[in-house]
């Protein structure tokens, strides 16, 4: 993102940041935009660190509800438009490709550490380094 923005949003627009009750009065919009990153790594990164309990297909699910619930609080009447990121620049993949293989270290270790523990674990689970330009995902 854009460093301190949504402070300067804030700031400048104090109205633009507020609390809305899923069934409260909301009122009308045209557009709106989604930044995917902010919704699809909070989806596939579980709060326990445990995510792998988890499918690919339970993720998709979990993305999809997601954007499903603001689309029926937000109630855009011309355009949703879904942001992904492209590419990180070189010096980023680099940080990013560190921060994956230790991931998956720790993926490796958690997943042993269930199967001793006797946990249900999915015959694929769910291994949020997909999530990258490139991959499938």
């Amino acid at each position: 993102g854009i460093p301190k923005f949504f402070r300067w949003l804030s700031e400048r627009y104090p109205l633009i940041n507020q609390s809305v009750a899923a069934n409260g009065f909301m009122p009308g919009f045209d557009n709106l935009y989604l930044d995917m990153n902010g919704i699809i790594h909070p989806c596939t990164h579980g709060n326990d660190g445990e995510a792998f309990h988890l499918t690919e297909e339970q993720m998709f699910i979990a993305v999809g509800q997601f954007v499903d619930d603001l689309v029926k609080i937000v109630r855009p009447q011309s355009l949703l438009f879904l942001a992904v990121d492209g590419p990180a620049p070189r010096a980023k993949m680099n940080q990013q490709r560190q921060r994956r293989f230790r991931a998956a270290k720790e993926l490796s270790k958690a997943l042993k550490e269930a199967e001793m523990k006797g946990e249900e674990i999915p015959q694929e689970p769910f291994d949020s380094n997909c999530i990258t330009p490139g991959t499938t995902f």
